[in-house]
């Protein structure tokens, strides 16, 4: 089958540069505590807490910069060219946090370190999204675009397992101390050996029949053009991206926060709940993102973020009235199931609304500015709402509050779908 080698190839360079973006992002929230004592210290936990998680959220301004600059390189110059300098400046970010010395060692050089990484990180992850999800669509058959666009999420819920699972083997096998002396770097070093891998996959990769034919026959891409003719395609992927950026960056990214400075959990054991939920999420992303290839995204897409606004609130009053690991699992597990019915789908449903020419842009714009809206300070507004309501509820406002806004947007998503050329070429094979 000649399409085989290539969707094949597409679908490994998309996840493993997926896999070391989300990778490297999940552990920096899983070890906020740890980094707060060592980079940021205050005069108190809360002081220390809230500068590290605006500290995370500082990456995320750099976001719709390097979507917008990696976005339009992506449809010049081809998905390969961007993914392959993308995978290359994460890593060198990943280097930089993996060597940076504490606060104790070089005064405010430690923290100035830290916040450069995130900006260089923030900048090559903005390109990340736009160009995987484009050449996932692009090389699928087009009556499986729905599955090949899972492994977009699919890759990203792997990642944050990995993630859950090092940060829990590190923090039950090292002592405080151990963990606060080189313990919190081991993470990290891990993460760079998926950088060269990456790197020669995407260097051997070819670019998808889709984008050679737009770059034969459709205009140059521009920013301009993008905002013209594409503007309410970039308005509904934006507020579709609200509810995966809000529940990633909150309920699975800030949850070892949660746990350990609300909850008064153990720091190692809230680790089990995001193994449980990110393997669920892995799982069953691909199977939902079949799914809706046969019934449609749009309606599978409205009814699991119904039924996910309609439970978080009980499921969380429920965990607060009585912490417990067990809970938590039991909670993250339903919410991850309730979730992977619009991160399957979701893949193909935003990559639709633009055509192949701009794709790469139209995706970045729209993705990289919600995250950086609702997702790159989540941590920090909630930080803030737990302190100034005083409820252990307040996450659970915001969370639903975009997935309120999610769903009006992904009700808004216009019916006709762009095929570019897939549906002229034998793909149905």
């Amino acid at each position: 089958m000649p399409g085989t080698p290539l969707n094949a190839r597409a679908v490994t360079a998309a996840v493993i540069g997926n896999a070391l973006e989300w990778y490297d992002f999940t552990v920096f929230g899983f070890m906020t505590v740890v980094i707060a004592r060592l980079f940021f210290p205050g005069d108190n936990d809360y002081s220390s807490i809230l500068l590290t998680t605006a500290t995370f959220g500082v990456a995320f301004v750099m976001r719709p910069v390097g979507g917008i600059v990696l976005g339009l390189y992506a449809d010049r110059a081809g998905r390969k060219a961007a993914l392959t300098l993308v995978i290359g400046l994460m890593t060198l970010g990943i280097f930089l946090l993996a060597i940076a010395p504490p606060y104790s060692a070089i005064g405010i050089g430690a923290p100035l370190v830290i916040v450069f990484a995130r900006l260089l990180q923030g900048f090559s992850a903005g390109g990340e999204f736009g160009s995987a999800t484009a050449l996932l669509i692009e090389a699928a058959p087009f009556s499986k675009r729905g599955f090949y666009g899972s492994f977009q999420m699919a890759s990203q819920a792997a990642s944050l397992l990995l993630g859950a699972i090092v940060g829990s083997a590190i923090s039950r096998g090292l002592s405080p101390e151990a963990l606060d002396a080189w313990g919190w770097r081991v993470p990290f070093i891990l993460g760079l050996v998926i950088g060269p891998i990456g790197l020669y996959i995407r260097r051997n990769m070819t670019d998808t029949e889709a984008f050679l034919h737009a770059k034969k026959t459709a205009r140059r891409a521009t920013l301009g053009e993008v905002f013209r003719t594409h503007s309410r395609e970039v308005l509904c992927g934006l507020g579709s991206v609200i509810a995966l950026t809000v529940s990633v960056y909150v309920l699975i990214a800030y949850l070892p926060t949660f746990a350990v400075k609300q909850l008064k959990l153990p720091f190692e054991q809230s680790f089990t709940a995001l193994i449980v939920g990110n393997l669920l999420l892995t799982v069953l992303s691909p199977v939902a993102g079949a799914w809706s290839d046969r019934i449609g995204r749009k309606g599978l897409s409205l009814w699991s973020l119904a039924i996910t606004l309609v439970v978080i609130y009980p499921l969380f009053a429920w965990l607060a009235a009585q912490p417990s690991v067990m809970r938590l699992v039991i909670v993250q597990a339903l919410l991850s199931i309730a979730l992977s019915g619009y991160y399957g789908p979701f893949g193909a449903l935003i990559a639709e609304l633009f055509p192949a020419h701009v794709r790469s842009t139209g995706l970045s714009l729209a993705y990289n500015i919600a995250v950086m809206i609702f997702g790159g300070f989540g941590q920090f507004i909630v930080t803030w709402l737990i302190r100034v309501t005083g409820s252990q509820l307040a996450p659970t406002f915001y969370v639903m509050g975009g997935i309120a806004l999610s769903l009006i947007a992904v009700a808004c998503i216009p019916a006709t779908r762009h095929a570019d050329v897939d549906e002229a070429r034998d793909f149905n094979r």
